[in-house]
């Protein structure tokens, strides 16, 4: 039987996992944590965590979403996380987007996800 509360290290275990979407996650949440300095285990951490954090967090969730294809559900749990948090989420960014210079970063990492096939 499954626990509702997932840690933190359970979440990044289930990263780990070979399977092709799983593996997508994987290399965006390593992509996104690169590129806003922010640890991994801070991305996929229960708690919102500072600003900073809690945004390359809707990051990788919007792009998990966008270039995966991945339902809000799906990229809800694979960050320990309810689908309305992920659409917020994705919101946020999608009006960020609206900022050229956003605009050009986050279409910089749309390219660098979608060229290494994630």
């Amino acid at each position: 039987m499954h626990s509702l509360s997932v840690s933190a290290s359970d979440r990044a275990h289930n990263l780990v996992h070979i399977a092709p979407r799983d593996l997508s996650v994987r290399r965006i949440v390593e992509l996104v944590a690169r590129e806003k300095r922010t640890p991994i285990r801070l991305l996929i951490n229960k708690s919102r965590c500072r600003a900073e954090t809690a945004f390359a967090r809707q990051l990788a969730m919007y792009l998990c979403h966008v270039c995966l294809g991945l339902t809000l559900t799906a990229v809800g749990a694979a960050f320990g996380r309810d689908r309305t948090t992920v659409s917020y989420a994705c919101a946020l960014i999608e009006d960020m987007r609206d900022d050229p210079a956003f605009e050009t970063e986050v279409f910089r990492l749309e390219s660098l996800i979608e060229g290494a096939g994630a």
